[in-house]
């Protein structure tokens, strides 16, 4: 995602009859009766208001294995739904498989998302061997736990109330769960995710604005920092909750994922323009979250902006500004010029202070002064959670190939949840004090977890030699010179 004041504007990664359909749910949404937009003619700035808030601090920091468990915990990897499956498929062939090879399952998958070979079998491989995942299992058996990996019990799925989701509920229900109950930061943000896949399944979605064009779309929301606390994969049309209010299909996603958010404690929420409408953010105003985004021109009813020829006209950084009053709600709309314009709707901030910043003039070829409202700097500050936590996950992204749709979703989820757990280890560091010099990289952090999970159940006594021959062995002298 490009920031609103950069070179180039930000852009939906929808198609256009997607964004047509949703044009037609929002436009179909009763919209309450508003006063007249008016211009603001005082620069007096809105007040800021104080989050409520507080995320806890943490005195200690725990290993890598301990915060991923914290997510993938025994009562998750659980092996029943497999060897079950397996004997449905063959009755002659049981699988076997424990809890403990699971993990070792895991940690060669952590592996290989690391090293990143283009096949499996190639890390069996006498030119190309890898020790740590051929000494855990054979392919053989590597082979038959990947061919057999399920979560449900296919002869209990319900015809008649069909989930997409059936075959990963299960995952996707606890992950969600120990996501949710992650203390969140104030600046949160709703975002898409694309897991890219070219398989055969109906659930994949065409995005030609993605890097990753084919794939599964997840919507997700993360706080500012790239952690998420909650999740939904796109799987058409979901009727909302009778609890939840209904401001149109784009608009109901963001509701759904910001149950979570403590009501009352004003929170800030940012989300781009195909979520939002005046009726989401005047809904989520009434919980106390506050909210910015970009809109579009025929989602503000009754707003009467200048056109782009007469801003570009004006000069580069010119924008006009309109505020309407609902109740206790003020909202702000805010039309800015830079290479293009953009519009923003916000609840609590607007144009103001307007601050000038460094932009590079192609014409003149020099750097000059651009002004910039505050609700611009707001938002570009802000709405890059969800794009620093797919950034993490690229870095080491698991490719396993495989022929069944649902595999790719929990390879991925293996990985959102590695990512999920550094970011956790990083705040509990900056918690205790600790400099980001002496913090693990995200590479070295993976490693101790797969490194681990490739152990499990195994013998853990140290061989002769030293310590810091395995990545266990730096951790645990780095950790102790630290305390």
């Amino acid at each position: 995602m490009i920031g609103l004041d950069g070179e180039c504007l930000f852009v939906d990664n929808e198609t256009e009859s997607q964004d047509e359909d949703e044009d037609e749910d929002v436009a179909g949404v009763e919209v309450p009766r508003l006063p007249r937009w008016r211009t603001l003619h005082n620069a007096n700035s809105n007040a800021y208001p104080e989050w409520q808030g507080l995320l806890p601090r943490s005195d200690d920091i725990m290993s890598p294995l301990q915060y991923f468990k914290q997510f993938f915990s025994e009562d998750i990897l659980e092996v029943e739904q497999s060897n079950l499956y397996a004997i449905q498929c063959d009755a002659n062939k049981p699988l076997n498989l424990t809890t403990k090879e699971l993990e070792q399952f895991l940690g060669t998958v952590v592996y290989m998302s690391l090293f990143g070979l283009p096949s499996t079998c190639m890390f069996w491989n006498k030119a190309c061997r890898l020790s740590q995942v051929a000494d855990t299992m054979t392919l053989n058996r590597w082979e038959a736990i990947k061919k057999s990996l399920h979560f449900s019990n296919n002869e209990e799925r319900q015809e008649e109330n069909d989930d997409p989701l059936h075959k990963i509920r299960p995952l996707v229900t606890h992950l969600t769960s120990k996501l949710t109950s992650i203390p969140m930061g104030e600046k949160l943000a709703v975002d898409e995710q694309m897991v890219p896949f070219k398989g055969r399944t109906r659930l994949k979605q065409y995005l030609p604005l993605k890097p990753k064009k084919w794939g599964y779309k997840i919507l997700v929301l993360a706080g500012s920092d790239g952690v998420p606390h909650n999740l939904e994969i796109y799987t058409g049309r979901v009727v909302q909750p009778p609890e939840l209010a209904d401001v149109g299909a784009s608009g109901n996603v963001v509701l759904r994922l910001a149950q979570p958010i403590p009501k009352q404690e004003n929170y800030k929420l940012f989300f781009d323009n195909w979520f939002t409408s005046v009726p989401l953010v005047l809904t989520l105003a009434q919980h106390g979250i506050h909210c910015t985004g970009t809109a579009r021109g025929n989602r503000l009813p009754g707003v009467n902006l200048m056109c782009d020829d007469e801003l570009k006209r004006a000069r580069r950084g010119s924008f006009e500004e309109k505020m309407a009053m609902f109740g206790e709600t003020n909202l702000h709309v805010v039309k800015w010029y830079n290479n293009r314009s953009v519009t923003l709707l916000s609840d609590y901030t607007g144009a103001n202070p307007v601050t000038k910043v460094d932009r590079w003039d192609r014409k003149q070829k020099v750097i000059i002064k651009v002004p910039r409202p505050a609700v611009v700097e707001e938002y570009n500050k802000n709405i890059g959670g969800v794009d620093l936590l797919d950034s993490l996950i690229a870095l080491y992204r698991n490719k396993i190939r495989s022929k069944k749709w649902y595999h790719r979703l929990v390879f991925h989820f293996l990985d959102m949840i590695i990512v999920t757990a550094w970011l956790l280890y990083r705040r509990d560091c900056e918690g205790t004090g600790m400099g980001k010099k002496e913090q693990m990289k995200l590479y070295t952090f993976k490693s101790y977890i797969a490194e681990a999970l490739c152990k499990s159940g195994k013998s853990l006594e140290r061989k002769k030699g030293r310590p810091s021959s395995t990545i266990a062995g730096q951790y645990e002298e780095k950790r102790d010179l630290l305390l």
